[in-house]
């Protein structure tokens, strides 16, 4: 057999070629943390001095306590380089809100938030979603790492994220890492306004920024521990009610405690003691699976509640009635004509979507699209419109889907064979 040329004998397949790593970005700063009204004041003057947006981020001990609190509060305006303020060390922070309360804020991903920066007395005239607008920009990545470096150019470490920010002092690491993520915010934001003004998208991202301003969390659950995981595989009412006990005893001391539930007794240490149905509380001490920081200093705190749980009257009921639609895989025996009519209406919303080059959930929540598709509404644009509107759809959605939502219910009408007489 004659020899293959030398320069294809053995040959491989050769590996793309790498991408050169983008510089990592470095915190510029400073990086004091403010934690006094003489610095705060200085702090103020800055902020007044800067010019553009303000990027604004807070910090908080998710997982380590109790309450959603911010724990430090990060802000950014280019000429007035970084601030980094403890909002635990002060009652009142309304000269920095009075500094810049009226100017656009920069934030990323401001559900998470806003909150807690409302709780401080901080919140913003006019809102620029960095995340919000690369999910509406139909970037596939929009963590705050992958935005900077697909948009500034710079690559971020995302190490501190998850980190107790109640610690204190807070360790220079993290202040750099707190300080970066508003420090990349301006220019990611400049080059991602640019990139919705090319797509046409600049008017949809107003609409979507205001909503995310207006839009408050929903109110507290009238039964909040049924969030309890593993509670749906209760089938006993008696059950129930010691699961209800041993949760808000849990929560009452977590509350008191400022720490998170589950670092002091887990859920499903909780859940073990439930179905164990144990007879003494020196049984419940004796189970490896009842474990936790909390589950034998509070020994007698856990038994009482299982012994109220065990003999109060008033028992929950298994399952709670709701105003919600049922899990769509329910829909086609119960109900097959709002079946047909989803299933038709999430093809509608998806090529409009794709269209957009967006998710689809950004164009229609899913939950939206499963209660219109459930309710009897009337297979017309207007009445469409005005069931998502109610919905609380923004005017360039409904503009955007209203009329196809309303044609894909006209073919889903027309498909569901009509009940004969045998049926009956």
């Amino acid at each position: 057999m004659a020899e293959a040329p030398p320069e294809t004998a053995g040959a491989e397949a050769q590996p793309e070629p790498t991408q050169p790593e983008l510089p990592e970005a470095r915190a510029v700063g400073p990086l004091e943390v403010i934690v006094d009204d003489a610095a705060l004041a200085a702090a103020v003057e800055r902020l007044r001095g800067g010019t553009g947006p303000v990027a604004v981020d807070a910090e908080r001990a998710n997982g380590f306590r109790y309450s959603a609190r911010a724990y430090l509060v990060q802000l950014h305006r280019r000429g007035a380089g970084t601030v980094l303020i403890d909002p635990t060390a002060f009652a009142d922070l309304s000269p920095v809100q009075e500094a810049i309360g009226g100017e656009e804020w920069i934030i990323h991903a401001a559900s998470q938030d806003l909150p807690c920066l409302r709780e401080v007395g901080l919140e913003p005239a006019t809102l620029f979603d960095t995340e919000l607008g690369a999910r509406l920009a139909g970037f596939e990545r929009v963590g705050l790492a992958a935005v900077t470096e697909r948009l500034v150019g710079l690559r971020l470490r995302k190490e501190h994220g998850a980190s107790d920010w109640s610690t204190r002092p807070i360790p220079r690491a993290w202040l750099e890492y707190a300080a970066l993520d508003v420090e990349v915010l301006p220019d990611a934001r400049d080059a991602l306004a640019a990139e919705l003004e090319q797509q046409g998208k600049q008017e949809i991202a107003a609409q979507e920024f205001a909503y995310a301003l207006e839009r408050r969390p929903k109110p507290p659950a009238a039964e909040p521990w049924r969030r309890l995981s593993g509670i749906h595989t209760i089938r006993d009412r008696r059950q129930l009610a010691v699961a209800r006990e041993l949760w808000l005893a849990r929560d009452a001391l977590a509350s008191s405690t400022d720490t998170a539930p589950g670092r002091l007794v887990p859920d499903r240490s909780l859940m073990a003691a439930v179905t164990a149905d144990v007879d003494s509380k020196g049984r419940l001490a004796a189970r490896k699976d009842f474990s936790g920081r909390a589950s034998r200093s509070e020994l007698d705190r856990w038994w009482s509640a299982i012994e109220r749980g065990r003999a109060t009257e008033e028992l929950p009921q298994l399952r709670v009635r709701s105003d919600e639609p049922p899990p769509p895989r329910f829909w086609k025996n119960r109900r097959p004509e709002a079946d047909a009519r989803l299933k038709a209406a999430r093809a509608a919303v998806q090529a409009a979507a794709d269209e957009l080059s967006m998710p689809s959930e950004n164009l229609l929540m899913p939950d939206t699209l499963r209660r219109v598709a459930w309710e009897p509404t009337a297979p017309t644009p207007d009445a469409v419109a005005e069931v998502l509107r109610a919905r609380e759809a923004r005017p360039w959605q409904v503009a955007a889907i209203a009329q196809r939502i309303a044609a894909a219910f006209v073919e889903a009408d027309q498909a569901v064979p009509e009940p004969s007489d045998t049926d009956s």
